[in-house]
């Protein structure tokens, strides 16, 4: 699977997973919050793995970038609460690395 389709999707699915424990654990969400949690984790940890790469570390390197950006959305659209120009700026420095990481040059 192409890393621009699994990491988008991957980061969603941790997200949703990570919030669904932080609703149990610090909101007082009911436990039932964590049977879907668990699933989204899940998939999260499948959809890394079908990211075509000789090196499992690369790919987690990478999708670390993804990561960033798609939690200051998770804030300002899940969360209500809108990211400020050090958290573009944050995010801007991560993308920028997860892409040399993905198109960076290697040795065949």
């Amino acid at each position: 699977m192409p890393a621009f389709i699994a990491y988008p999707l991957a980061a969603l699915a941790e997200i949703a997973g990570c919030f669904a424990i932080w609703s149990w654990w610090r909101l007082g969400a009911p436990p039932l919050w964590l049977v879907p949690g668990i699933g989204a984790l899940m998939a999260f940890g499948w959809l890394l793995a079908q990211v075509d790469t000789v090196a499992a570390g690369r790919a987690f390197a990478a999708y670390g970038g993804v990561y960033v950006a798609a939690s200051v959305l998770w804030m300002w659209f899940a969360e209500g609460v809108r990211p400020d120009k050090w958290d573009a700026v944050g995010t801007a420095v991560c993308l920028f690395g997860t892409a040399i990481i993905l198109m960076g040059p290697r040795n065949a």
